[in-house]
């Protein structure tokens, strides 16, 4: 079996692995946080579909989503067990294999996050991934884990709170508020320079609908909230400085922020009603 499958003999089977491929490499470094590793994890599952007599898959897609998740997360596993840090912890550069590519590896979560997932058991780290990040059922999930739906969802619960509310060890409240502030203004003034300066270069922000990464992306959302004038305002939000929109005096929608020491490295913009209800909420 060749390294590329572009040179494989099955030229259909291996158009159909590359058609794919961004995508999984983007689902393997995020749950790898290694360059290095997504690249073995990623050749593992061409190997394996090479094995698996391919005609019978109905779903390539979420088949290959599925053996990537294994593989990472028996890589992650054998990490953990060894001790080990993964290879690298260098962002996926852009470039190389066309825009389809590069549009995937641009929404990359960055390293700020990636220090985040590494407190997360592997367990905890697939399920949020593969259903925060990439919508997998948490049927197809609990089949990578070994468990049944509903304990699969309550994994991803579980490192859901924790990667929105994990702040720096010894995080500076104060110097949280100012940045909130800096954000606020900049976002009410259109000042997109501004906003870059709060921002970490791979910020990422995640809404319902889904999520969007690097600081200027993520600064052009931020101008929107121009239009809410005095109805955004700094808030306490479980514990941490971040955003609230008020309407006749009640939340309706929250941003949580992230810090990673003096930037925003992520933002959870909640939207739905059930969710802004569930936050502990303090208008400051």
């Amino acid at each position: 079996m060749t390294n590329d499958p572009s040179e494989a003999g099955d030229d259909f089977l291996a158009r159909q692995f590359e058609a794919h491929r961004g995508r999984l490499r983007a689902v393997a470094y995020r749950m790898l946080g290694s360059t290095a590793e997504a690249d073995d994890a990623v050749q593992e599952a061409w190997i394996r579909l090479g094995r698996s007599g391919a005609g019978q898959i109905d779903n390539l897609a979420g088949w290959l989503t599925t053996v990537v998740g294994r593989i990472c997360l028996d890589m992650l596993r054998s990490r953990r067990s060894r001790a080990e840090e993964p290879l690298d912890d260098t962002p996926l550069p852009a470039g190389g294999a066309g825009p389809e590519q590069d549009a995937l590896l641009a929404d990359s979560v960055g390293v700020a996050l990636l220090v985040v997932l590494d407190t997360l058991t592997p367990a905890e780290r697939l399920a949020f991934v593969l259903h925060d990040l990439f919508g997998v059922p948490f049927e197809e999930i609990a089949a990578i884990v070994g468990r049944s739906p509903a304990a699969t969802r309550q994994l991803a619960s579980r490192a859901r709170r924790r990667v929105q509310g994990a702040p720096e060890p010894e995080a500076d409240l104060a110097l949280q508020r100012q940045i909130v502030d800096a954000f606020l203004s900049a976002a009410r003034e259109g000042d997109f320079d501004g906003l870059l300066r709060v921002l970490d270069p791979d910020v990422v922000a995640r809404t319902e609908a889904g999520v969007s990464a690097g600081a200027r992306t993520v600064a052009s959302g931020a101008m929107t909230y121009a239009r809410f004038g005095p109805e955004g305002t700094a808030a306490l939000i479980d514990g941490v400085p971040g955003v609230v929109v008020l309407s006749e005096g009640r939340p309706v929608r929250a941003l949580s922020f992230t810090f990673v020491r003096d930037r925003i490295a992520l933002i959870d913009i909640a939207l739905a009603p059930e969710r802004v209800a569930a936050l502990d909420i303090q208008v400051l």
